[in-house]
Parts: C-alpha cells; sequence; structure tokens
C-alpha cells in the first residue's frame, strides 16, 4: 500500500507541473511587455543625463541619443493604440478568439490529467512486479545477474588458483584454469594459464590445439607467430590432424603466401570425409584463396571423400586411438546439436537459436533437418531478410551439385526475394538471385543485381574482383 501512495503522490506532483503552466491566460502579455520596455527607456534617458552631467558625452550626442529613445518610446505607444483600435473594431472576433485559446489549453490540460495517471497505471500494469519482494545488495548476484559465471565457479577458481600457486608444476590444474577462463571470454589470462599447461605437458596434441586456438582468438581472428609454430608441433607428431592442418594453412594465407595455403586446405579437404564438420569451412577458405591468385575456386576446390558410415560398436579394438577420438568428438557434436533441439522445443520461439540449429543439420549433412529448422525460424520471424536467406541457403544446399547452371527452386528464390524486398541492399540475397538469373539467362536482371551488389565493396576487397569478373563474363555471353 506504502508503494501505490508513493506512486500516485509522484503522479499527483508531475501532473500539477505541467497542468498549471497551461492554464494560465496570456491576456495582458503585450500590454506588461510595452510596460517593461518604457521603463528601459525612461531608465536610459537618466542615465543619458547623467552621463552628460559628469561631461561623459557632448550635447549634440545626448540629443541624437535623446532622440533616438524617445522614437523608440513613440513606437511602443502606437503598437499599442494600433491594438486598442483593432480590438475595438473586432470585438466580437477578438472575443472568440480569446476564448479560443484558453479553451485549447484546458482541453490539454484536462487530456494530460487524465492520459498521465492511466497511461503510467498502464505500463506499470504490463510490466512492474509490485509482488515481487526487495533484494537488499548484499544477497544479490550481481555477476550472475550481468551475465557472469556463477558465485560457485568463481569460488572453484579461486581454489585451483590458490592449488596451483603451492604447486604450479601441474599441466591439468593450468589447463582446466586456462579453458575455464576461456569459457569466460577473458582470453589474454587463458592463453597464459594454458601455454604453462603446454611447457609442462609437452607434447599434448589436444593441449597444443586448444593453446594455439585461444592465441588466435586473442589476437582478434588473426594467427601469431607463437601459435603457427604451437600448430606445426602439431602437425610434427601428426600430419593429419586437421585442425592444425586448417589453421596452418591460414597462417601462411595471412602472411601473403596464398599458393601454400591455397595447396594445404585441398589437400585437407580432399583427405576429409564429407560430412567432417570443417568441411564448410574449409572450402570458403579455398574459395578466397582462389580468388586471390585470380583462379576459379570450382576448379580448384576437390570434393571430400564420401560420408564417413557410423563404425560397428568397438568390432575391434586395435583400431587406434585416432579413431576413438573421431567417435568421440562426433558424440560430442552431436550431443549438443541434440541438446540445442530439445531446448528450442522447449522454448520455440528462439528465432536465433532455429538459425543455429540449422546450420548444425547443414554442417553435419542432413539437409532435411536443417531446412526444417529453417522453417520454423521463417515461421516466426517471416519478414526478417536473415532468416528468409538462410531458409533459401538451407533448400540450396539440399539441391544435388552440378557443374551446369540451373534455375533454383521456386521456393528458394521466393524468399530471397522477400528478404531483398525487406533489405535492398542484401549482399546474400542479390548474390544468390543473380547467379538464379544468370543460370536462367536472364541476363539484364543478373547484371542489374550484380551491380548493384558490386557498389557495396571496394576496388581492393576480393569480393569486388570476382564480382566484376562476373559481369564481365556476362557482357562477353558466358
Amino acid at each position: 500500500m506504502l508503494f501505490w501512495i508513493v506512486a500516485a503522490a509522484l503522479t499527483a506532483a508531475v501532473v500539477l507541473l505541467i497542468v498549471p503552466p497551461l492554464l494560465r491566460k496570456p491576456e495582458g502579455a503585450a500590454e506588461e511587455r510595452a510596460a517593461y520596455d518604457l521603463e528601459v527607456y525612461r531608465d536610459q534617458l537618466g542615465e543619458l543625463e547623467r552621463d552628460q552631467g559628469r561631461g561623459l558625452i557632448s550635447e549634440a550626442q545626448a540629443a541624437a541619443a535623446r532622440a533616438e529613445i524617445g522614437r523608440r518610446m513613440l513606437a511602443i505607444a502606437d503598437r499599442g493604440k494600433a491594438s486598442a483600435k483593432d480590438g475595438a473594431k473586432g470585438s466580437a472576433t477578438g472575443k472568440t478568439a480569446a476564448a479560443r485559446a484558453p479553451r485549447s489549453a484546458m482541453a490539454l490540460a484536462a487530456l494530460l490529467a487524465v492520459l498521465l495517471p492511466l497511461g503510467t497505471l498502464a505500463v506499470y500494469g504490463k510490466l512492474g512486479r509490485p509482488e515481487l519482494p526487495a533484494q537488499p545488495l548484499a544477497s544479490r548476484n550481481l555477476d550472475h545477474e550481468r551475465g557472469g559465471p556463477p558465485k560457485n565457479v568463481l569460488a572453484a577458481m579461486d581454489k585451483l588458483k590458490a592449488q596451483l600457486a603451492e604447486t604450479p608444476d601441474d599441466p591439468q590444474g593450468w589447463a582446466i584454469l586456462g579453458q575455464a577462463y576461456a569459457k569466460m571470454g577473458r582470453l589474454p589470462e587463458a592463453a597464459d594459464a594454458l601455454g604453462k599447461a603446454v611447457a609442462l605437458a609437452g607434447d599434448d596434441l589436444e593441449l597444443l590445439g586448444s593453446y594455439g586456438e585461444v592465441l588466435i582468438s586473442a589476437n582478434g581472428g588473426t594467427v601469431p607467430d607463437e601459435a603457427r609454430k604451437t600448430f606445426d608441433r602439431v602437425l610434427a607428431k601428426d600430419p593429419t590432424e586437421p585442425r592444425a592442418r586448417f589453421y596452418a594453412a591460414l597462417a601462411r594465407f595471412q602472411a601473403g603466401d596464398s599458393k601454400d595455403a591455397l595447396e594445404r586446405w585441398s589437400a585437407l579437404l580432399a583427405e576429409s570425409h564429407a560430412d567432417a564438420p570443417w568441411v564448410p569451412i574449409v572450402r570458403t577458405q579455398i574459395a578466397e584463396a582462389a580468388k586471390a591468385l585470380n583462379l576459379d575456386p570450382a576448379k580448384v576446390t576437390p570434393e571430400p571423400l564420401p560420408a564417413q558410415q557410423q563404425p560397428p560398436v568397438a568390432q575391434n579394438q586395435g583400431q587406434g586411438q585416432g579413431q576413438t577420438e573421431g567417435e568421440d568428438q562426433q558424440q560430442m557434436i552431436r550431443g549438443m546439436v541434440d541438446g540445442l533441439a530439445a531446448r528450442l522445443e522447449a522454448n520455440p520461439d528462439d528465432v536465433d537459436g532455429w538459425l543455429r540449429l540449422s546450420r548444425s543439420y547443414g554442417v553435419m549433412g542432413e539437409s532435411a533437418k536443417a531446412i526444417d529448422a529453417a522453417r520454423k525460424a521463417r515461421e516466426r520471424a517471416p519478414q526478417r531478410p536473415d532468416v528468409l536467406v538462410a531458409y533459401a541457403s538451407a533448400l540450396l544446399s539440399a539441391e544435388p551439385r552440378s557443374s551446369k547452371p540451373g534455375p533454383m527452386p521456386e521456393e528458394a528464390v521466393a524468399s530471397l526475394r522477400q528478404a531483398l524486398a525487406a533489405e535492398p541492399d542484401n549482399r546474400d540475397a542479390l548474390w544468390l538471385l543473380g547467379l538464379n538469373a544468370a543460370g536462367v539467362g536472364q541476363t539484364a536482371e543478373a547484371t542489374d543485381l550484380w551491380t548493384r551488389l558490386l557498389a557495396q565493396f571496394k576496388p581492393e576487397e576480393p569480393e569486388y574482383t570476382l564480382i566484376r569478373a562476373r559481369l564481365e563474363s556476362l557482357k562477353a555471353g558466358g
């Protein structure tokens, strides 16, 4: 009850601050202004007489100033007479106009006096929670409210750091601490802890890979020299390790050696199974390296190995640790995707979650599930351009690969056109619709779409070169 009393008092105070100025009558404002001006001019005349008496100005200067002040006073008097004369001529009209202004002001004041309390009550009724008990600051977990880790996690980390201070030669402890820092986004601290673990553990390939990835993340996505050396150490022990192969190639590409990077990525893709989770990103990087070398990505991108079937359950225990680790990784990825799917079934309004699930299914090669997840995202956000493009991309990914261009599925084209209507500069929609138009021989439409897309890139960007080459090919009839 006390809350409502205070809220009502505050609302009444706000109304009293806003409404009274609207109810003040403007009558006499001009007269008051004229009287004030006349008083100022009288003071100026007095000051003028005093200045002349002290010899500060001459008689001629005083006369000129006196004449100017007198002219201004007469102008004020003339305006007053004119206003009185106009009022006498149109008394009926004047009374109507005089009455109209106060009535409009009173109506506005009454409207505000009613709407302010009702609007405040409506908003609080929608968003407020008067039944929620007070929470003293000392009893609240502010770090958790801000999205930070729970207090028990922080306490465990403090305990682990205390143990490492006493026994700093524990590589497992440093590894756990580094991984915890990485999950919290504290990347420099994560790199420091994992670096100590690597120094103690030697050639632990998994630990070396994690250390290299954290170094890259802490460096904003650029592979530093320390990370390149770390992945080279992994490859010296296991030349087939895919993560190390990918980042070793990325280091060469960022250093300007696009040819070596292209060869490394091409070899990785050719030796990977089609359902490997890293295949899509390797394809993307091959395309980037090919464009940097002015090559056609389609001609230098090898086909991966056929999708790997799930092996029989432990029919041969001597097949090696690498296969077991691969199975564990696949199971981990499957568990994460299944967990996301379960969360979305419980909370189906998470549009971004459906998009993540669609991308995950696409990476895993489950096209039907990817389309279904993208469709559910579109059902919940039918006007979002990124959702519409994602749905079209899922449909296109399910199409069989062909070296000969052709029309895209009508549903995908319709979704892309809807995305372009909502966002005329959407790069993905412009590119894909241009591909479709070029594939069906609609050169004019393809040229228009790609010209609009080209305008969004600078000449030094690789995308600019690719799009311009496509436009020139269209003009040449290719």
